[in-house]
């Protein structure tokens, strides 16, 4: 089976996702524009050249429907020729949205792809597509439907987060992610939003809080203590877990994913297509796996994806450098590294959607070239990243730089 190398990968910062965010003005066409133009403009890709354009888009109607990410492809100029789909698993978009752009090239049937997402959540809010998981009471009573603030709460209730755990994990994301920008860790990969005249509109993320403390998220009001109680949620996630007495409500705003605009694009490419457009592979893709998990507690399926592709790469835990986990909600992140056994140390090392925010449908896109570029950074092999997906799902991807040539490299950079 061919090789699937990543050669690029570039995201714009993430914007406030409310009407006085930066990115607000930006229509979700060009952000993904802007990503799409970038990958063109810094690999010097002709016109015609890239197989398939495939962008995660969790809400594809209005200004995000109608196959946004072929209609980006026209706008920004990739050429006629190339073809573009969206795509939807929920939270892991970006990075299914990758995982199919290189499985193309892995089965010989593509040389040249992008994968990637966009979304604006200040202009397209969640649930603007509807779906009769949350909005058919036959459905969502059949399935134990619950939305996923009650389902972070239960994970914290079931596996014994107390808010002070999740507070602390919140105030570290914070902590790293600061850091990251004050060191520049993202300045390779960042693309700043100009608007026409070329004036920036926003060149860093935006809703960053370095100043977080666990006093100051401990005089924030749970944010799905009302939601669970008033309208029955606890008792549907009670009926599913009925060990548990009660769900603990320890997740807000301080600790859960910020609602941001944004988007992300990843260059795929076998070592041919590479070498004929004269790109330099960064890693290869080792594996890739989507499972399914049980929906009410919905949160806890990147580790069984990441324990899948892991094993399909015939890799243990400990062969991992570094690790990517979407911050979804605080108490994902806990149960993943608890699950895996894994050291903090070398998980999420630069903050996370927390303190940077979830732009739904490129978040996982995000996540990989963060992971990749943190690789370098650390002269490190290996990595995985992985996202806890609506109605019980994982995404999870793991990668493996490589030399000029596209051979691996040993610890330490060596062929």
């Amino acid at each position: 089976m061919p090789d699937c190398y990543i050669f690029d990968a570039v995201r714009t910062p993430r914007g406030k996702g409310k009407s006085g965010g930066a990115l607000h003005t930006v229509a979700p066409i060009d952000l993904a524009r802007i990503v799409l133009e970038a990958t063109r403009d810094r690999n010097g890709i002709p016109e015609d050249v890239v197989d398939d354009v495939i962008m995660g888009v969790v809400e594809p109607v209005k200004e995000q429907g109608g196959d946004i990410a072929r209609i980006a492809v026209l706008y920004a100029g990739l050429g006629q020729s190339v073809p573009g789909v969206q795509i939807n698993r929920f939270c892991a978009s970006g990075l299914e949205a990758t995982n199919m752009a290189a499985s193309k090239v892995m089965s010989g049937q593509a040389d040249l792809t992008i994968g990637g997402g966009v979304e604006s959540m200040s202009r397209v809010p969640m649930g603007s597509s509807s779906g009769p998981w949350a909005t058919d009471p036959q459905v969502a009573a059949k399935t134990r439907f619950v939305p996923q603030g009650i389902s972070a709460d239960l994970v914290a209730t079931l596996y014994g987060y107390s808010r002070e755990d999740v507070d602390s994990y919140a105030v570290l994301s914070q902590e790293r992610a600061a850091a990251a920008w004050a060191d520049g860790r993202f300045s390779g990969s960042v693309v700043p939003v100009n608007d026409m005249n070329g004036l920036e509109v926003l060149g860093t993320d935006e809703i960053m809080r370095p100043g977080t403390t666990v006093d100051k998220l401990g005089k924030l009001k749970p944010s799905f203590k009302q939601l669970g109680e008033m309208y029955g949620f606890d008792a549907v996630a009670l009926q599913k877990y009925p060990e548990l007495e009660s769900i603990e409500h320890v997740h807000h705003a301080g600790n859960s994913s910020g609602i941001v605009d944004g988007a992300a694009a990843i260059l795929l490419g076998s070592k041919e297509a590479g070498e004929r457009l004269g790109l330099t592979p960064r890693a290869r893709i080792r594996s890739f796996a989507s499972i399914g998990s049980e929906p009410t507690i919905m949160l806890t399926g990147p580790s069984d994806a990441a324990e899948k592709a892991l094993k399909r790469a015939g890799m243990a835990p400990s062969d991992i450098d570094l690790w990517e986990i979407n911050e979804a909600f605080a108490a994902v992140v806990l149960r993943f590294v608890e699950a895996l056994e894994l050291d903090m140390d070398d998980v999420n090392v630069n903050g996370g959607a927390i303190a940077m925010g979830h732009p739904l449908g490129a978040t996982g896109a995000i996540i990989l070239g963060t992971l990749l570029d943190e690789l370098e950074r650390q002269d490190k092999v290996t990595g995985l990243a992985a996202l806890c997906v609506g109605a019980g799902m994982g995404t999870a991807t793991i990668i493996e730089r490589v030399n000029a040539d596209g051979n691996p490299l040993q610890v330490g950079g060596a062929a």
